[in-house]
């Protein structure tokens, strides 16, 4: 229970410097905010007014406890450019961000634990040898490339996937899932490639350990020894690079939201920062960060289940 609290108050303190470094990032930025925003034809009753909107007329410890303040309150203010409350248009687009991050992940693990397990099996040998080489191109190809590649093999010649098109889960489960999955192969791609090779690696090196031949010594069956033992002690590392590559997978959908034309968090985020809308992109940068946080605090308590010796502590 002590490695669940450590944990938490750990991410809780995390938490609190992404804020003060949110807040600080939006105050250090050369020049006045406001004539940022509007552009050098303002007037200065034009300017007064926005200052006073984004509360740049008060002290910065006053500005830091506002800020504080709507973040308790989940009230982020209003977007200058959609004049509509910031809270509101994150609810709008994150689902659709969401969805495809997951979708990623899923398809990475699918696809990359038994490609890992497969290829450690085969050491040296052509399964092996053919992993290898798919994995250094998955590596190789960026995921908005490989967004377009599969545009053009399953939209333009294929025709299985309509391009640009997206539909609301409510609407149709089916054709809400079709829409992503291409979009989520992309991003998941190069995080297939990394997994299997950190898998492979792993694998490898905990065969060759002392409990694999005591083990087999025992009478245990190769699969037995791998699925029940080795497995286990393979994942840990393999979880904790999934957890990092998570802020990877999100940077990744910023991109490819955009390749394939999908209204999520990335693209408004794009359009907020192209349009210096900083109430705006000031609560996407922490909703960002709250995800990010807690997807590492979820892999860190996953070790419990995986690895004996932390439950023992």
């Amino acid at each position: 229970m002590d490695y669940v609290i450590k944990k938490i108050i750990s991410s809780v303190v995390t938490l609190l410097f992404v804020i003060l470094l949110i807040f600080i990032a939006f105050r250090i930025i050369p020049g006045n905010p406001a004539h940022i925003i509007l552009g050098v034809e303002a007037t200065p009753s034009q300017i007064a007014a926005l200052e006073q909107k984004l509360g740049l007329d008060k002290t910065l410890t006053e500005q830091f406890f506002d800020f504080l303040k709507g973040i308790v309150l989940f009230d982020f203010g209003e977007s200058l450019r959609f004049s509509q409350p910031v809270l509101s248009l994150i609810g709008e687009r994150i689902g659709v961000t969401f969805s495809l991050a997951v979708i990623s992940i899923l398809i990475t693990i699918i696809v990359s634990i038994p490609l890992g397990i497969l290829a450690a099996s085969y050491k040296g040998k052509l399964p092996d040898i053919i992993i290898s080489i798919s994995s250094q191109i998955g590596l190789a190809v960026p995921s908005f490339w490989m967004g377009i590649i599969l545009i053009m093999i399953f939209g333009l010649f294929l025709k299985i996937i309509s391009v640009g098109g997206y539909v609301e889960w409510s609407e149709n489960p089916f054709l809400a899932f079709k829409s992503l999955f291409f979009p989520a192969l992309a991003i998941a791609i190069p995080q297939i490639a990394i997994i299997i090779r950190y898998l492979r690696t792993t694998i490898i090196e905990q065969l060759s350990l002392d409990y694999v031949r005591t083990a087999t010594s025992k009478g245990l069956k190769g699969y037995q020894i791998l699925f029940h033992h080795v497995l286990r002690n393979a994942l840990i590392p393999v979880i904790t690079i999934a957890g990092l590559n998570f802020g990877e997978i999100l940077a990744g959908s910023l991109v490819i939201e955009q390749v394939f034309a999908l209204p999520g968090f990335g693209r408004m985020l794009i359009t907020a920062i192209g349009d210096r809308d900083f109430p705006l992109v000031q609560g996407m940068v922490f909703f960002i960060a709250i995800i990010a946080i807690l997807v590492n605090l979820l892999v860190d308590l996953s070790y419990r289940v995986l690895d004996p010796k932390i439950r023992l502590k």
